[in-house]
C-alpha cells in the first residue's frame, strides 16, 4: 500500500516545482521531502523524479502518480469533512484568506461571532490579493477565501472550488474640491483617461480593473490603502475610484461625482468542495453573510 505521507510529498513537488518550496508547504526540510520521494520510488518500483540541474523534474510516471495523488488527497479531505459533519460540532481550526478591505470591514465582526458561538473553533486570518487567496485555497493552505471580483477582470475559479456572492460593492469617483468635475455632472469613466489618477498598486486587481475600463490611463500615484488615496485627493493631487466597502468617512476637500457605467465589484466567499461538509465552513459563510447585511444596514 502506498504511504499517504509520501504521496503528499510527491503532490507538493508537483504543485510547487521545487523540493525547497514543497518542504516549506509541508513544514519540513527539503531533505525530508527527498527522503519521502526516495522511499516512494522504492515502494512503487518506479522512477518518479530525475535531476534537472539543481532542480528535480517529475518523470512521466511521476506526473501520472501525482495526478492520482491529487485525487486521493481530495478524497482524504472529503473523508475528514464527512467525519467532522458526523460529529456535528464546529471545532478545530479555520484558516481564512481575505483581501485588505474585507479584513477591515467584514472579518472582525465575522471572526468575533465565530469565537462567541463556537468556542471550540480557532481561526486564523491572512491578508492577500484575490489571486493569491484563490491559489492558497486551491493548495489547501486556507479553508475559506473572501475575494473581490470585478466583472471586467473576472477571477477564474479552479476546479473543485465553489463560491457564493456576499453582495455588490459600488465604487465612487472621488475628486478634489475645485476640480472641473466637482460640479457634480455625470461623467463616463472612458472620458477621464488624461486625468491625474490615484490608483492601487500595479498587479492589484483594482489596478487591473482601472486600466481595463479606462484604456490608455497611466496613473501618477500607486497607493494600496484607499484611506491614503482619499488624503491625496483632498490635497488636490488627483482623482480615484474608491469602493464604498473600503471608504471611511470622506475627508473635507473632496467630492463624489456620479459616473457611468457604475463601477461595482462582487464580494464573494469561496471554499473547496471537498470540505463543504465540514461544519465550520457553512458556519463561517453564515457569519460573513451576517457581517455583510449588518454593514449594508448601518
Amino acid at each position: 500500500m502506498i504511504d499517504l505521507g509520501r504521496l503528499r510529498a510527491l503532490h507538493a513537488v508537483a504543485s510547487y516545482g521545487t523540493v525547497l518550496a514543497a518542504g516549506e508547504a509541508l513544514h519540513c526540510t527539503p531533505s525530508a521531502v527527498s527522503q519521502q520521494l526516495a522511499k516512494l520510488e522504492r515502494e512503487t518500483g518506479a522512477t518518479l523524479v530525475e535531476k534537472d540541474g539543481r532542480r528535480l523534474r517529475l518523470t512521466e510516471a511521476g506526473r501520472m502518480l501525482a495526478g492520482h495523488a491529487e485525487r486521493v488527497l481530495a478524497g482524504v479531505d472529503e473523508a475528514e469533512a464527512a467525519l467532522a459533519a458526523h460529529r456535528d460540532t464546529v471545532i478545530g481550526r479555520l484558516e481564512v484568506a481575505a483581501f485588505a478591505t474585507a479584513c477591515r470591514a467584514l472579518l472582525p465582526y465575522a471572526l468575533h461571532r465565530l469565537a462567541t458561538e463556537h468556542p471550540q473553533l480557532t481561526t486564523g486570518l491572512v491578508e492577500v490579493s484575490p489571486h493569491e487567496g484563490l491559489e492558497m485555497l486551491r493548495r489547501g493552505h486556507v479553508d475559506l477565501a473572501v475575494l473581490d471580483d470585478w466583472p471586467e477582470v473576472a477571477l477564474r475559479y479552479p476546479p473543485g472550488v465553489t463560491h457564493v456572492e456576499l453582495g455588490r460593492d459600488v465604487g465612487d469617483l472621488v475628486v478634489p474640491d475645485g476640480h472641473r468635475l466637482a460640479a457634480g455632472r455625470e461623467v463616463r469613466l472612458t472620458q477621464l483617461r488624461d486625468e491625474r489618477w490615484i490608483a492601487a498598486k500595479a498587479g492589484d486587481i483594482c489596478h487591473e480593473w482601472l486600466v481595463r475600463v479606462v484604456p490608455g490611463v497611466r496613473p501618477d500615484f500607486h497607493v494600496g490603502e484607499f484611506e491614503t488615496q482619499l488624503t491625496l485627493i483632498a490635497a488636490g493631487l488627483g482623482i480615484a475610484v474608491v469602493p464604498r466597502l473600503a471608504r471611511p468617512p470622506l475627508p473635507a476637500g473632496v467630492r463624489v461625482v456620479p459616473v457611468r457605467p457604475v463601477p461595482a465589484r462582487r464580494v464573494v466567499v469561496a471554499w473547496r468542495e471537498a470540505s463543504a461538509a465540514r461544519p465550520a465552513v457553512p458556519a463561517a459563510v453564515a457569519v460573513l453573510r451576517e457581517a455583510w447585511r449588518r454593514r449594508e444596514t448601518s
